[in-house]
Order: C-alpha cells, then sequence, then structure tokens
C-alpha cells in the first residue's frame, strides 16, 4: 500500500495524517511518524501497514481519552466506558487509561476526594456521598481516605435546620418532615436527633 501524502493535522496539536492510496487516511502522533520513518510515496507492506493502523488506533483513542478528561473530571472506570462506547476495545481503553494515569491526568483517589468535598459542600451526608462514591466507580478502597474530606455533619445540619426554622421550635408533623428530608439527604439518624437535642426538641424512639 503506497502513501499518497503525509500532512500535520489542522486540527489536533501533534497529530499527523497519512493518506493511502486505498483512500483511507490514519491519524498518527508525530513520534509514530518518527518511529515508522514514513514518508510520501513509500509502499508499505501488509506486516508494516497493519502495525500502523494499530498504532493509529491506539493514538485515536488516547486523544479521544484526553479530550473527555479534559473536559470534566472522572474516574478511570468511567473514563474506559466511555471509550467503549466510542468504538474503542477493552484493551484500548485499558491502555489509554493507563497511560492518562501515569502522566497523572486522571487519578481515583484525588477524584474521590474531589466529590467527598463537593457533595459535603452541598450539604449532604455520609451515606449520599458514599452512593455517589459507588455510582462514579470509585474503587471501594479509596472510599475510607477519600470520606476524611466530608465536612463536619453537625455543623451541615445546624445550618439546614436553621434556614427552615429560624429560631422557632417546629411541631411533630414539621419536625418529621424535616427529619425525613436530613435522612434523605444522607445523614444517620443519629445525627439527626443529635441535632434535635441541640435545638432543644425532644426525638422519639428508634
Amino acid at each position: 500500500m503506497r502513501i499518497e501524502r503525509i500532512e500535520a493535522s489542522a486540527r489536533k496539536r501533534g497529530r499527523v495524517l497519512v493518506f493511502l492510496e486505498d483512500g483511507a487516511c490514519l491519524k498518527i502522533t508525530e513520534q509514530e511518524l518518527l518511529d515508522f520513518g514514513l514518508r510520501s510515496g513509500d509502499e508499505l507492506d501488509e506486516e508494516t501497514l497493519a502495525r500502523l493502523k494499530k498504532a493509529a488506533g491506539v493514538s485515536h483513542v488516547k486523544t479521544t481519552a484526553a479530550d473527555l478528561v479534559g473536559k470534566r473530571a472522572m474516574s478511570r472506570r468511567d473514563l474506559e466506558k466511555k471509550l467503549q462506547a466510542k468504538g474503542a476495545s477493552e484493551t484500548e481503553a485499558r491502555y489509554a487509561a493507563e497511560w492518562l494515569e501515569a502522566i497523572g491526568a486522571i487519578d481515583d483517589a484525588d477524584y474521590a476526594a474531589m466529590l467527598v468535598r463537593h457533595y459535603g459542600n452541598l450539604g449532604y451526608g455520609a451515606a449520599y456521598v458514599r452512593q455517589k462514591l459507588y455510582e462514579k466507580g470509585i474503587p471501594r478502597e479509596l472510599w475510607d481516605e477519600a470520606m476524611d474530606a466530608l465536612p463536619d455533619a453537625a455543623e451541615h445540619i445546624g445550618r439546614f435546620l436553621e434556614s427552615k426554622l429560624h429560631g422557632r421550635l417546629p411541631d411533630e408533623k414539621e419536625k418529621k418532615r424535616l427529619t425525613d428530608a436530613l435522612l434523605r439527604r444522607g445523614f444517620s439518624w443519629g445525627e439527626v436527633r443529635s441535632a434535635w437535642n441541640g435545638l432543644g426538641s425532644d426525638t422519639w424512639e428508634d
């Protein structure tokens, strides 16, 4: 297979376009261009062409992966799933994720801590935050350290109740409604009960 021409991509820095005589266009990196020693007019045997196409596929997946994590943070699991949804093989997706980990572009531990701070600052409790870590594909062995970044529950519960009550004590119906709301936000019954006690409101038994 003959190479018709080689051009630098106008859209992606460091990307090289290799146009073949059959009309195919392979997208590779500048380093791969040097590694293969490619020049316009070269004739590629089947083995070299196969290796070049494989390299082009890997480069494409790596570029897609870098674009994805450049737009928003995500876990390694979610990155691999998104890459496979875009047509990458399981092996290609894993390789791209490993590459991004190696250069520090993705880090599940850092992402987990960021998630904990984010949802904690929004006023959610530990149970809710753990559910988010699960949904985002964070490995369980990283949860405990990440949860250290969770803000104090008592402070958030107190702020929530103050915003609803403005210093007054609720009747039983309102107290039940506010308690249910806090439990849905991931706070434990013990945390909620302590907050009510701190406000001078008796709580019911478990």
